[in-house]
């Protein structure tokens, strides 16, 4: 029995819609709105962000030191033990998993590893 490409998409689509009502998922999707929603957890990303733009500016110049890169890790450690952000972190670790596992399920009868290699060109 051959399996049409537009039953493969629908299948996919099922797939998708089934781990959008994981508790994974929507644990991931309320920790995501809530540093989204939350001010101080805004001020540490956009923090951390321009740090590193500095450090990436000062490294492709020649011109980074220790310093940038500790300054860099200091705002990332406080922006990572803020409790909203730690929650988001866990959220995404937990549904990283779960989708992990789920790649191994439909990579297991390919020959190939579906999220890893199945997209991406020849490999050295």
């Amino acid at each position: 029995m051959s399996t049409s490409v537009s039953q493969l998409e629908e299948l996919g689509t099922e797939l998708g819609e089934a781990i959008a009502e994981t508790p994974a998922y929507e644990r991931f999707e309320e920790a995501k709105e809530a540093v989204q929603n939350d001010p101080d957890a805004q001020e540490g990303i956009a923090e951390v962000e321009r740090l590193r733009d500095e450090f990436m500016a000062a490294r492709d110049s020649g011109q980074a030191t220790q310093e940038h890169v500790e300054k860099l890790q200091r705002a990332q450690n406080d922006l990572h033990s803020m409790p909203v952000m730690a929650e988001y972190l866990n959220a995404q670790e937990a549904l990283q998993s779960q989708l992990e596992a789920v790649n191994r399920a439909i990579s297991a009868p390919l020959a190939v590893d579906f999220g890893g290699e199945a997209g991406g060109c020849c490999h050295d």
